[in-house]
């Protein structure tokens, strides 16, 4: 099988996009499309060229249903590859990546979108909230006494400090490091760049996680153009290829009843270790990292799982500037989850469009410097699931 390269990509920047009942805006299918186009312009491919379409499934709170081939429709697209929607919390867009991948891998297609819209801001708090109960864990057991994902992030984070005689203004500081980012990435919810003074006096979410440690919620749209290396040799342009994946679920949903260590994030460590060695690369290779990572603690804690900074020295890393642009080994470059923002369903297609964006060394402000290797993962519960890729910049 030949390697699988990216060659375009386009985004709507993250915040607030869904209309609220009463208010007139492009519906969910126009505002795709036009993402659609525009990635597919910077690819430089002809549209008959596109063969298989991997969506995002849309959160329920989208309008129309069998998203992806309405899209389909819409678009004009007839496929040879598949025509699908996948879904698998929040490593859905990171699913939908590898299945259009996939697509190309198998031969069904030469070119192929990995694609999703995700709109909830216009929802209330209270809906949103009582679904994503649901999801957390046993609706028999955990969903009734209200546990949510920040609970869990919030226990790991407690468990951390203990362990390591951390201070909560280390792992705060991630938040920090992650504003000043997001305010050089047009595409980022919050780009007004805070003080650790500021991120410590913001009212208590789940203790100890403030509200600037936590993700806001977000609408985005996103697409990116994948293409057998081939095609992007042929074009005499740099290019980005998937030089290595991995993936590891450890059969436990959101918060396992089997004894474990439970910062470790053993799946991390699995699919990191699964990615490296396909690879041929280790972390100290890494130009970069663009991890998801919901809350501040858990860029620590998937930071070290993947072996990019020492076990217990994640949030120091962090407060001593060396996550930072110009430091040892930059982390989410975007702004991060807490910054850039978290359109759920398809945050880690913005993760792997900010990684192909250093990579071309089309970031700008942020750009990391000569970036030739960088790391994207995907996840889902508590880092039950994990899903790595390391990619590279050809020339």
């Amino acid at each position: 099988m030949g390697r699988v390269a990216i060659i375009g990509y386009a985004a709507t920047p993250v915040g607030r996009l869904q209309p609220k009942p009463g208010e007139t805006a492009p519906l969910e299918h126009e505002v795709l499309a036009d993402i659609v186009l525009r990635a597919v312009v910077m690819a430089q491919v002809d549209k008959s060229e596109i063969g298989g379409l991997s969506f995002a499934q849309p959160r329920p709170y989208t309008q129309q249903k069998y998203f992806g081939t309405f899209m389909a429709s819409y678009l004009k697209l007839p496929c040879d590859g598949f025509v699908a929607e996948v879904l698998g919390n929040g490593m859905t867009g990171g699913l939908a990546f590898e299945h259009a991948a996939d697509n190309i891998r198998s031969g069904r297609a030469k070119v192929a979108l990995a694609l999703g819209i995700n709109y909830e801001t216009a929802v209330t708090s209270a809906e949103h909230m009582m679904s994503s109960m649901r999801a957390v864990g046993d609706v028999d057991f955990q969903a009734p006494f209200g546990i949510t994902p920040i609970a869990w992030y919030a226990m790991d984070m407690m468990r951390y400090m203990h362990e390591f005689g951390v201070t909560r203004e280390d792992v705060a500081s991630v938040a920090v490091k992650n504003r000043f980012h997001a305010s050089l990435n047009p595409l980022a919810q919050y780009r007004t760049l805070t003080s650790l003074d500021e991120v410590m006096d913001q009212p208590m979410i789940v203790h100890p996680l403030g509200l600037y440690e936590v993700p806001p919620r977000s609408d985005g749209a996103v697409a990116l153009v994948l293409a057998d290396e081939d095609v992007a040799r042929a074009s005499g342009r740099p290019y980005v290829v998937v030089r290595g994946s991995g993936f590891h679920h450890e059969g436990a949903h959101q918060i396992t009843s089997t004894p474990n260590d439970m910062i470790a994030l053993n799946a991390a460590q699995r699919a990191g270790s699964a990615a490296f060695e396909e690879a041929g690369l280790t972390p100290s290779d890494l130009d970069f990292a663009e991890p998801y990572a919901p809350c501040t603690i858990v860029e620590v804690l998937v930071s070290e799982a993947l072996g990019i900074v020492p076990r217990g020295a994640g949030a120091r890393f962090a407060a001593e500037g060396r996550t930072t642009l110009g430091g040892d080994i930059p982390i989410s470059t975007s702004g991060g989850l807490t910054s850039r923002g978290h359109p759920a369903y398809v945050t880690p297609l913005y993760n792997l469009l900010e990684a192909v964006e250093q990579l071309m060394h089309r970031a700008g402000d942020r750009q990391v410097v000569d970036a030739a290797i960088g790391l994207t993962t995907a996840e889902l519960g508590n880092y039950n699931a994990a899903l790595v890729h390391v990619l590279e910049r050809i020339s």
